[in-house]
């Protein structure tokens, strides 16, 4: 690798480093050949999400328009000057990654920019292009062009990636409501939240995760262990969440602490190698 492509993956592995201590601590748990790839997905994502997140002062259509446009030409011309881009780009012409994933990922950026609440069918569509996709780009990088392992562990690596961002939606309930106006769970009135409501949202997420970990243990070696640490994190996180109150989680954001995740990390080696996983 020159120079110049070992800096750009650099970037994207700060911007996880930055954005994320849980995912980049899963990724130190992948086979090396796996991480920087994996890093370049998740820098890209990122900075596509902090558009539509952040950037409130400026045009944030025009910027996700210009980053979509950067984003395949990047891909077809096999080159950029953007860092996050060249990383990015590198890792889809390496395994193959779909454009028309890259695609439903962007179109669900975009509809944060005009929908605050969502219909059963756009919100399942909103979970497949903001969070499916992306483990299902990873799940191209894992599979190293396998096409017939890629496309047996597709619907688990969607279950996966649908546990994540659902409960995201939970754990983000007062910044995406209050601060943003927005609502993803179709006919909840977060004004009159109930525990009959949490409890439905949470058993589609049980069935989620269960199916995911199926795969998980379907995964190749040198990436299950990074997966399943994702897993264990997220899957602590939904455990915090069952047991708080509907009314506090409107008012209170849940995290697992930085000691949880290491106790979770080390626990999750060791699974490993008592091949439970």
């Amino acid at each position: 690798m020159n120079l110049f492509d070992e800096t750009c993956f650099e970037c994207s592995k700060v911007i996880t480093q930055k954005y994320s201590t849980s995912f980049s601590t899963g990724i130190r748990a992948f086979d090396k050949k796996f991480r920087y790839p994996v890093y370049a997905i998740y820098g890209f994502v990122r900075y596509a999400d902090e558009i539509v997140d952040t950037f409130y002062d400026h045009n944030q259509r025009e910027l996700i328009d210009d980053f979509q446009a950067e984003t395949f030409k990047a891909i077809d011309r096999g080159i950029s000057t953007n860092p996050v881009l060249q990383s990015f780009q590198q890792v889809v012409n390496q395994y193959g990654v779909e454009k028309d994933l890259i695609e439903a990922f962007l179109r669900s950026m975009r509809m944060d920019l005009d929908k605050t609440a969502y219909s059963d069918d756009g919100y399942k569509t909103y979970i497949y292009g903001s969070a499916e996709v992306v483990g299902l780009m990873c799940l191209r990088v894992f599979c190293e062009n396998d096409p017939a392992l890629y496309e047996k562990l597709v619907p688990k690596a969607r279950s996966l990636g649908s546990a994540f961002q659902k409960i995201n939606f939970l754990r983000d309930i007062k910044s995406d409501y209050e601060d943003r106006g927005r609502t993803y769970f179709p006919e909840v009135d977060f004004t009159n939240f109930t525990e009959e409501d949490k409890r439905l949202i949470e058993a589609d997420i049980k069935k989620d995760f269960d199916d995911a970990l199926e795969g998980i243990k379907q995964l190749p070696k040198g990436s299950r262990l990074g997966v399943y640490v994702a897993y264990v994190y997220y899957l602590q996180l939904f455990k915090k969440i069952s047991a708080t109150s509907a009314c506090t989680i409107i008012e209170k954001r849940i995290r697992v602490s930085d000691t949880q995740k290491l106790g979770l990390y080390l626990k999750a080696r060791l699974h490993r190698k008592l091949n439970f996983i």
